[in-house]
Order: structure tokens, then C-alpha cells, then sequence
């Protein structure tokens, strides 16, 4: 059996929090996931506080709080340094629809850790007393390296059908197995990912990637559980080294890209940030090399990729383990700063058009130009340029 520590370093101000509610009558105790690290021997910071006061008897105890779930018992409570700490009121469910859950107070501590997804969230700790709480055997799980749910797994699943996605990234992150009843409750939830909205989905897919310890079996759970066929149908096996990874912290963008087709559809359909998506395009388009290793092919590829050119560099590294081998000749033409785009050409359009030309002509010569300079960036003078203007017409 684990033996939990004697005691866990508890940031002062969560502690004093826990304190102040204790003062006044309330009965206060540190939970979350900070519990389940401090064991693990991990770092650990975000010490959530359940409690037995109501939302209500939270706010009139604290002088500086924001609402932040009150209509599921949780109040955000400033300490003196302005650090936000989630206070909950203990709670169970009355009822749940897989996506959201109405919740009662007036439950005990026990019943309020009866309520979370699994044995290994499932603990509780005062930071005063140094005493712990588990209910659920979660500190003998974290000792075997096990994903067990909380009572009955399929109730726990139907209640926030998330849970399946967290069960796989927990697993994924510690290197856990997930207990077989538990896996199976997965599997049968997995349909119910589909009324999950899709900004949730998003979260623990990038969360998965970021904190995984191989992200082929992060993908292969998504894949063997359902979650994949369910929400993220695109998904691939991906091809890439994971020593390549150990870098941090790690892009889950850019990982998307290498792991899904489509990307830029993927992240639009999961409502990424318009500059997330508008980058997995860019990457997406390519191409993933130029044609040659020589520097004006190199050019003509920075030309042509654009802002996405670091991001290809990295997949080149990610796929093969190495550096790409023009890597070297794009760093001495940013370092000499020769010029890839039309507006770095020394010529501009108000001058083509002195010259006469007009409409598709003054673009279809800018783009003649530019093709002349990404050969040889010496030719990027102003009279240079007329010259070559005047020799073209």
C-alpha cells in the first residue's frame, strides 16, 4: 500500500485560506490534482480548497473574489499577491446530462470526493493538521500506476462524458494503465464525446499533447478507445521520432499538423484561434522542402513558405531526428538578410507605372523581378531593377 507523505508544502496563502474558513466554522481542505503530484513526486502548484460554506459564506469572508463557477459552488478567492485560488463548496449531483451537472451542498467531504472522475483525483489533504483523506484507495492506485474510476465507472462516465478524454491523458502523461473496468466504461461512453463542446475537446486534445510521455500512445488510446472515430476522425498514427519531442514545451499545433489530415480544417472545426489555424494552413501547404539544397532554391522555398518555414524546419526534425540540411543555408540568408518577398524589392509599383505599365502587367513584372533577386539578391537595386524593367519591355 502507498504511504501518502506526512506532509506537502502548501503555498502559504492556500494555507491561510483553509485557516480563515476553519476560523469561522467551515470545515476546509486542500484537493485536485496538486494532491495527486505532490505524491507522484512531481512539481505542483494550483491547490484547489473544498469546503463546507456555501458560495454565499465564501464571498462574505473574503474581501477580493470572483465568480468563476458559482453556479457549479466555486468561487475564485485573491490573496494578498492577487493569485487567484478556486474555493468549492462540497457537492454532489443531482443531476447530469453528460455535458453539464446540477449540484446540491450540504454533503460531507466524502461525499464530495464520491463525485470525482477517479481514484487518483480523489484525495484530500489539511495543510494545518497535515491529515489525509482517500477514500478510494486512490494513493494505493498512484503506487501501482493505475486509472481507476470512482465507484461504478459507467456513472462516472455518463455524468461528463470528458472524463473518457482526461482517463486517456492521465494515462498518457504518467505512463498508467487504465483498470479493465474502467477501460471498458470508456469505450462504451465514447459516442457521448459527441455532445461535448468542441472548445472542451480542444483543450484536452492540446493538454494530451503537451503532457503526454510518448504521444504515440496518446494517440493510440484516443484511437483504441473511440475518442478518435468520436471527435477527432482525422486522426493518424503520425509519423515521427519521440526522442525528437523531448524539447519543451511541446507545440501542439504543430503536432496536430503531423497527426491529423487536414489540419487547418481539424482546428477550425475545433475552434482554434484564427492565428492557430491560419498557421496549421500554412504548414499544411508546404512545400516541405525546397527543390534543391542550392541557396536560390532556398530562397524560392523562404519565398514561397513564408512565416511557416520555422515550422517545417522543426517537422523535418521531429520526422528524422536531425536538422533539415538546408537549416544551415536558410540562417546565412536571414543573417545577411537578403530580401524574399515583394516588398523588399528596391522597385515599387508607383514606378512601374511611370514606366507605362499598367493593371496585370505592373504585378505579372513585380513577380519577374522577384524571381530574378531570389536567383541573385545583388540585383536588388532601384536602378538595377529600371534596367531590367527597360530590357523586359
Amino acid at each position: 500500500m502507498k504511504t501518502l507523505p506526512s506532509q506537502v508544502a502548501v503555498p502559504a496563502p492556500v494555507a491561510d485560506l483553509v485557516a480563515t474558513l476553519e476560523h469561522a466554522g467551515h470545515e476546509a481542505w486542500c484537493v485536485g490534482g496538486a494532491l495527486r503530484d505532490a505524491v507522484l513526486g512531481l512539481p505542483h502548484a494550483d491547490f484547489d480548497i473544498a469546503t463546507s460554506a456555501t458560495p454565499e459564506q465564501v464571498r462574505r469572508l473574503f474581501r477580493h473574489t470572483i465568480p468563476v463557477g458559482e453556479q457549479h459552488g466555486t468561487v475564485g478567492v485573491l490573496d494578498a499577491t492577487r493569485v487567484l485560488h478556486e474555493v468549492t463548496t462540497f457537492r454532489r449531483d443531482v443531476r447530469t446530462d453528460g455535458r453539464h451537472a446540477e449540484v446540491a451542498y450540504g454533503v460531507s467531504l466524502e461525499e464530495d470526493l464520491a463525485r470525482r472522475d477517479f481514484t487518483i483525483n480523489a484525495l484530500a489533504y489539511h495543510p494545518l493538521r497535515h491529515e489525509w483523506r482517500d477514500p478510494f484507495r486512490g494513493a494505493e492506485d498512484l503506487a501501482d500506476g493505475r486509472v481507476r474510476a470512482v465507484g461504478d465507472a459507467a456513472t462516472r462516465f455518463r455524468e461528463d462524458y470528458l472524463r473518457v478524454l482526461r482517463a486517456i491523458r492521465f494515462a498518457a502523461r504518467f505512463g498508467f494503465a487504465i483498470v479493465p473496468e474502467t477501460w471498458v466504461a470508456m469505450m462504451d461512453a465514447a459516442p457521448g464525446l459527441r455532445q461535448l463542446s468542441v472548445e472542451r475537446v480542444r483543450d484536452e486534445w492540446f493538454k494530451g499533447l503537451r503532457t503526454a510521455q510518448t504521444v504515440s500512445r496518446l494517440v493510440d488510446l484516443w484511437r483504441a478507445a473511440g475518442a478518435g472515430a468520436q471527435v477527432l476522425p482525422e486522426l493518424l498514427s503520425g509519423k515521427f521520432l519521440e526522442s525528437a519531442l523531448s524539447q519543451e514545451p511541446r507545440d501542439p499545433v504543430l503536432l496536430t499538423t503531423m497527426l491529423t489530415g487536414d489540419p487547418a480544417a481539424v482546428l477550425r472545426r475545433l475552434r482554434a484561434s484564427n492565428a492557430e489555424i491560419a498557421r496549421a494552413a500554412a504548414i499544411a501547404a508546404g512545400p516541405e522542402a525546397p527543390a534543391t539544397g542550392d541557396v536560390a532554391d532556398v530562397r524560392r522555398w523562404l519565398a514561397r513558405v513564408n512565416g511557416a518555414a520555422d515550422d517545417l524546419l522543426r517537422r523535418h526534425e521531429l520526422r528524422t531526428g536531425i536538422s533539415a540540411p538546408w537549416a544551415a543555408t536558410v540562417a546565412g540568408i536571414r543573417e545577411r538578410g537578403e530580401p524574399l518577398g515583394r516588398d523588399q524589392l528596391a522597385l515599387r509599383g508607383g514606378d512601374l507605372l511611370e514606366l507605362g505599365l499598367r493593371g496585370p502587367e505592373v504585378g505579372q513584372m513585380i513577380d519577374r523581378l522577384l524571381e530574378r533577386v531570389l536567383e541573385d539578391p545583388a540585383l536588388n537595386t532601384r536602378d538595377t531593377l529600371l534596367a531590367l524593367v527597360r530590357e523586359a519591355r
